[in-house]
This record gives structure tokens, sequence and C-alpha cells, in this order.
């Protein structure tokens, strides 16, 4: 209780969304770098992905919580009743009372299964291949494998970002937008499932046709059916899109009066929306960056490129098949 007690006062701020915030952020570094020191030693990147799952799983989880957390304890240090942890049926049906409003819990959830899914999937890959080719050159070296970890805390930071910032606002917030379901929240909802269906069927396409090459089933030296006919990378278009529909969901309410009055930016005029815009913003643009310049596009075309970059074939389906936004 102790140790609770100096966390929560440490982490404790006069705006609610720092109060999330600092905390969030400091377990996804504190769970990064837990990881990386048996895999250091290891020199094996096996848990790598899986951990980045359970590093967004357990922030988002501690954000939803946190604001009950602290009030229990309040009431407790206080004497007083403490008040009821938050009712995940209430909060769906818009329950008064339930400590949650629908679209926390929605978000929470659309993370968590984006997470849960993609954390598996690369976790059966890694497994089967044994190897991961983005640490060839960095697993040997401690400073650069502690600094893959400590990119992958700062990758779930920014993030989470509108996550951590709408898990932070008090139920009162929600009450007094105009509407139970507004505009932004039927369009980001959409961009979301429409972002995740294309990212699940455009990854099963992809260890279809590996398996398929497996088995001697063709020879095909790249995959140029399916959605990978409309997109050299359908996989990456479908994430940047789902993260933008989070942060279009996170925005509509940031952005409101409301939600400018819960997280302390009231009076701040178009400083305070600009303020929550980019606490929004920061997710699909630093996932779109990671993709477009670093980890993403550059090092699978750069594999390719050197491979097959002087066949006649491949540099037709580059040049038809856009690289990122598919064609219709």
């Amino acid at each position: 209780m102790a140790v609770l007690s100096t966390l929560l006062h440490a982490t404790t701020f006069s705006r609610p969304f720092l109060s999330t915030i600092v905390p969030s952020i400091a377990l996804a570094y504190t769970l990064q770098a837990a990881v990386a020191v048996p895999s250091i030693i290891a020199q094996s990147e096996r848990f790598y992905d899986l951990s980045g799952s359970l590093t967004y799983l357990s922030c988002t989880a501690l954000s939803l919580y946190l604001p009950t957390i602290r009030a229990r304890y309040a009431a407790a240090a206080a004497g007083a009743i403490k008040p009821a942890w938050p009712s995940v049926l209430g909060a769906l049906r818009g329950a008064s009372g339930a400590g949650l409003n629908w679209r926390q819990l929605v978000l929470s959830a659309a993370v968590s299964v984006w997470a849960t899914r993609l954390g598996t999937y690369l976790f059966q890959r890694i497994s089967a291949d044994g190897s991961d080719s983005r640490f060839d050159d960095i697993r040997q070296s401690p400073p650069k494998f502690l600094g893959a970890f400590f990119a992958q805390a700062t990758w779930v930071s920014l993030c989470l970002m509108p996550i951590l910032a709408i898990n932070s606002l008090p139920v009162s917030v929600f009450a007094s937008l105009p509407a139970a379901v507004g505009i932004t929240d039927v369009i980001g909802i959409l961009l979301y499932v429409g972002g995740l269906s294309f990212e699940v069927v455009a990854d099963r396409q992809k260890n279809g046709w590996v398996q398929e090459k497996k088995e001697k089933k063709h020879e095909e030296d790249f995959l140029t059916r399916g959605l990978w006919s409309k997109s050299r990378h359908p996989n990456y278009f479908g994430e940047a899109t789902l993260w933008t529909g989070i942060a279009t969901v996170a925005g509509g309410v940031l952005m409101s009066g409301p939600g400018q009055v819960g997280m302390g930016l009231a009076g701040w005029g178009l400083l305070g929306k600009a303020i929550a815009a980019g606490v929004c913003g920061v997710s699909p643009a630093f996932v779109s960056f990671l993709l477009l310049k670093v980890s993403g596009v550059p090092m699978s075309e750069g594999k390719y490129d050197k491979r097959y970059g002087d066949r006649e074939d491949y540099k037709k389906w580059k040049r038809e098949t856009p690289m990122l936004i598919p064609k219709l």
C-alpha cells in the first residue's frame, strides 16, 4: 500500500489527462525494459512483438481503470465509502452511474482486439521462422537491442495517446456532449472496422500464399493477387486506417466543449482544440511515419528490390500498383 500511495501521489497532477498519461507511459517503458533484459541476454527477438502487444493491453487497461483506482484510494484514505468499480454492461447500455462511457470501453476494446490479433500473428510467424530479419544487425549489440525495445515503448505511447486522453475524462464530460452518438463516432468506428478487416484479410492472403509456395502449388516470387493486386502494402494501409478511426472517435470528444473542460483546456480557445487534435492526430501520423519511412515499406521493398529489381514483371507490378492507398 505504501508503494501504491507513493506512485499515485507522484503521478497526480491538476489535469486528469496528465494523471493518466504519465503512469501509462511509465508502465510502457517499464514493461519493455523488463522484457529487454532477458532478450538481450539470450540474443533473441522471439518475444519482441508479443511484448509490444502485451504492453498495449496493459497500458490500455491501466488508463481505463486508473481514475477509479485513484478515487477508491482517496476514499479509503479519508475513511469514506469507496466508489464501485465501473460496470461494463452499464457503460454499453449508457446507464448513469456506470463509471465509464461506451466510447472509452469501445475504443479500449478496439485497441485490445487489434493488439491481440497482431501479437498472436507475429508470434506465430517468428515461432515458425525462428528469427526476424529486422534484428539481424542489432540482436548482438545490447545498446541497439535495448534501443529497439525503448523504440517500441515510444510507439505504444504515441499510438495510445487518443485512448489515454479519452480514458482520463470523467463520465460527466460525456453526459454533457450534445449527442449520445455523433458523426465522428460513426465515421471513426467505420474506419476502424474497415481498416482492421483490410489488415486481417491481407495478412491471411499473404499467409496462404506462403503456405502454397511451401507446398509447391505455385512458383511465384512475390504476391500480386487479392488485395496485394490493389496495393503493394494493403496490411499497412489497413493499420493506418484503423488508427485513424480511433483518433477520429477520440477527437470528436476531446475537441468538443465538454472535452476541453475535461482536459483542463477550457478557455484556451483554438489553442486548446489544436492541442486536442494533436493528441489524437499523433497516433495515425506516427503509425504512417513508421510504416512509410522506417520499418515497414523501406525494409520490405528494399529486400524485394535487391532480389527482383531487374525483372520486368516486378517493375510492372510496382509501376501499376499503388504503394499504400489501394486502387479501385
